[in-house]
């Protein structure tokens, strides 16, 4: 129950922001399109990890199967891709938490906008659930797990309360309307979005050490929570766009106009992150008890990712050091707590900075690039590994091999090409993502080509090898 909690937890909050930010580019059909496209690729994925985390259970995931499979550099591509994912994620999900709080108060929302300190309300928000939750993973793995099961469950009853008022007023005309704005451009910009539906629910493989049975219980947790996420997913996404249209979940209510069916969106309207409140409001009151119930228990979506991808990204970064791939400082544990303290700070770090200076959009596809590749590393590291260690104990194994990786590997190379290509600016190298990710890329590499890879050790190697 606690690793299905923690696959549902880490990804839940992606039903509840940041995926409308793809129909602007995509529309629905569009949307739907890279949607159906990345569930099959998730599923397929899915089921395959699953083989690799059985058989290795250790807390670096991807970065440890990357190793094992294809050696110290396919391990250190799969590491630092995992690092910008886990670090990423987090902060975009803090600027929706912010957002979602100070919906219940205006008045501080006002009080420091008259103030004009230097950030908002809802990025102060922010920082103070990053401080919160670092420190609850700080405290200890069982209680920060404990609570991720218990608020994953009550987000799961909000999507269910949403979908029994959103469903049943699903109209197929509204779905329809301008859904098509962009063609396929728009559909292959949209993908990131449609990861964002499911991204770090590998992060399972990464509490694999503390698990009782991982070998038995991390194939249960994964299988299960990839079923419930592809539902609540296709709840979240019907439910919200089939009420008035995909318009009326991505910009506020009074930008949006409705005549005649048709839409007119106002030409300075901004793109609002909480697509299931923009849905609800067209059906109940903004002061009703239901959509209150959502306000809440959806901030308790994004509580259960944001702790849930802190604890996995800790001990990303915390596996890098431990082996020297990162600084070893924060491969250590603390004596108290037995949890990865430097590694979780550093992570907080990177992760206030990031509040500070990037949006969600762009969080989201720096994150998704990270994923992304972590995937095509992985699902060739579990190819290689089916040659290179036949006898290798695999207590799980991929389901229809090799055609479940050979599909997850190809999809998420379509995604890392057409994401390089449509987040790529010449005339704004700033808010060229694609440039930004793959910079860093190339200056990790430089950095482990000039400096690392001669400085591991035999002895590191062979406590790689002895993970097993």
């Amino acid at each position: 129950m606690m690793l299905w909690g923690l696959g549902v937890g880490y990804v839940i909050s992606g039903e509840y922001f940041g995926w409308n930010l793809g129909l602007p580019a995509g529309g629905t059909y569009g949307m739907l399109l890279a949607f159906g496209l990345i569930t099959l690729m998730y599923v397929t994925f899915v089921f395959s990890y699953a083989e690799l985390a059985c058989a290795i259970p250790r807390a670096g995931g991807g970065f440890v199967y990357g190793q094992r499979g294809l050696g110290l550099g396919g391990g250190y591509l799969g590491g630092i891709a995992q690092a910008v994912e886990f670090v990423f994620a987090p902060p975009a999900i803090a600027i929706a938490i912010g957002g979602y709080t100070e919906i219940w108060l205006p008045e501080a929302k006002q009080l420091v906008q008259n103030a004009n300190f230097p950030v908002d309300l809802s990025t102060m928000i922010a920082l103070v659930a990053y401080v919160a939750f670092t420190g609850l993973n700080i405290w200890g793995v069982r209680q920060a797990a404990m609570f991720e099961l218990v608020v994953t469950i009550l987000a799961v009853l909000g999507l269910i309360l949403f979908s029994i008022y959103a469903l049943p007023r699903f109209r197929w005309d509204n779905f329809s309307r301008n859904a098509w704005p962009h063609g396929w451009d728009g559909m292959l910009a949209s993908i990131p979005f449609a990861i964002w539906f499911y991204l770090a629910i590998e992060g399972v493989a990464n509490a694999a050490e503390e698990a009782v049975n991982p070998q038995r219980d991390i194939s249960r947790g994964f299988g299960a929570a990839i079923v419930t996420l592809v539902v609540l997913a296709c709840c979240a996404f019907f439910g919200a766009t089939g009420i008035g249209g995909w318009e009326q979940v991505v910009y506020a209510p009074e930008e949006v106009m409705v005549v005649d069916g048709g839409v007119t969106v106002s030409p300075d309207a901004t793109e609002v992150d909480r697509p299931l409140l923009l849905a609800m409001g067209q059906i109940v009151s903004a002061d009703s008890l239901p959509f209150h119930l959502l306000l809440g228990i959806g901030l308790l979506g994004l509580v259960a990712s944001f702790n849930g991808i802190i604890l996995a990204s800790g001990r990303a970064l915390f596996e890098m050091g431990r082996v020297g791939f990162f600084f070893r400082p924060l491969g250590r544990v603390s004596r108290r707590s037995k949890t990865p303290v430097n590694a979780l700070l550093v992570n907080f770090i990177i992760g206030v900075i990031s509040i500070l200076f990037l949006d969600t959009a762009g969080l989201i596809t720096m994150a998704a690039f990270g994923a992304v590749t972590l995937y095509i590393v992985s699902m060739i590291a579990l190819i290689r590994l089916r040659r290179k260690e036949p006898d290798l104990e695999r207590p799980y194994r991929a389901p229809f091999y090799p055609v479940f990786p050979v599909i997850a590997l190809v999809i998420a190379g379509i995604s890392l090409v057409t994401m390089t290509w449509f987040n790529f600016d010449a005339e704004n190298l700033l808010q060229s993502y694609s440039l930004w990710y793959f910079g860093y890329v190339a200056l990790a590499f430089l950095y482990y080509v000039a400096f690392l890879k001669s400085r591991i050790s035999v002895e590191d190697i062979a406590h790689f090898e002895r993970m097993d």
